[in-house]
C-alpha cells in the first residue's frame, strides 16, 4: 500500500541549500507542501522564491536550532501556516575539520550545538505536532556517524551522537505511531563546508538523491520502518 504524499506537510531545518533545499524539492515534485528554515530570513526568502515563491506550498522561516525556543516557534509558526505536521527532516549541520590541537572551544561549541542538540531541540519542539498526525521524522547524519577519521573530532563527536540519539528516541516514538529513520550520507556535492559544487564532485552523491530516498520511506508501507540508511557514492571518487 503505497501512502499518498499529496498535500502533506513537511518542516526542513537547513532547507535553504544543499541536501535540505533537495529534499524540499522532492517533496514539492510529489503536491507535499514545505517549511524550509535558514538562520537568515533572507536567506530562507530566496530559497523559497526559488522553489516556486507560493506561500500556500512553501514557507520561509528563520530559525537557530541551537535554541529551543527558537526552534519551537519555527515549528509552530510552520504547524498554524499549514494546519498540520506531517514530516520533519532535521538536516541543520556545520562542519569544522582542524587537528583537535588547532580545533577551538567555539568550534567544538557550534558543532555540538547544531549538529546534536539542534536535532535534539527540533524534535523536542515537533512531537506535540508529530503525536497528532502519527507523522515522521527524519534526520539527516552521515557516515562520519560511523566512520571516524583525522581532524574530524568534533564533526564525529556529533554524528555519532546523532545516530544514537535518532535510534533511541525510534524507540521512544514508535508507541506513539512516529517513525524515525536516521539517513547516513558519503560524500555529497553541497556547499557544506565552503566548498563550490563543481564538475569535479560528479561522481558524488547529489542533493536530489536524497530526496529521492526520503520519498521513498514515505512512500513506504505503514507497517515497514527502515530505521537507518547508509548511502554512499556508488563508485569512489578521485579524491
Amino acid at each position: 500500500m503505497e501512502q499518498s504524499m499529496k498535500n502533506k506537510v513537511a518542516y526542513i531545518t537547513g532547507g535553504s541549500k544543499g541536501i535540505g533545499y533537495g529534499i524540499a524539492q522532492a517533496l514539492l515534485a510529489q503536491g507535499m507542501r514545505v517549511a524550509i528554515t535558514s538562520r537568515t530570513m533572507k536567506a530562507a526568502q530566496e530559497a523559497a522564491r526559488s522553489l516556486g515563491d507560493d506561500d500556500t506550498r512553501v514557507l520561509a522561516l528563520e530559525s537557530q536550532v541551537g535554541s529551543l525556543e527558537s526552534e519551537s516557534a519555527a515549528v509552530n509558526a510552520a504547524a498554524a501556516h499549514f494546519g498540520s505536521l506531517d514530516v520533519v527532516i532535521a538536516n541543520a549541520g556545520v562542519g569544522h575539520f582542524a587537528s583537535i590541537e588547532d580545533l577551538s572551544p567555539e568550534q567544538w561549541k557550534e558543532t555540538i550545538d547544531t549538529n546534536l542538540t539542534g536535532v535534539f531541540n527540533t524534535v523536542k519542539a515537533s512531537i506535540p505536532a508529530l503525536k497528532k498526525s502519527q507523522g515522521y521524522l527524519i534526520t539527516i547524519a552521515s557516515l562520519a556517524g560511523a566512520n571516524f577519521f583525522e581532524k574530524a573530532s568534533a564533526y564525529n563527536a556529533s554524528k555519532f551522537g546523532l545516530v544514537g540519539f535518532s535510534q533511541a528516541i525510534m524507540l521512544d516514538l514508535r508507541p506513539h505511531g512516529i517513525k524515525v529513520t536516521t539517513i547516513m550520507p558519503g560524500s555529497v556535492a553541497t556547499r557544506f563546508n565552503n566548498h563550490t559544487p563543481n564538475e569535479a564532485d560528479a561522481w558524488k552523491i547529489q542533493p536530489e538523491d536524497i530526496g529521492q530516498i526520503v520519498v521513498d520511506l514515505l512512500r513506504m508501507h505503514p507497517r515497514t520502518l527502515p530505521s537507518k540508511i547508509e548511502v554512499r557514492p556508488a563508485r569512489p571518487g578521485n579524491q
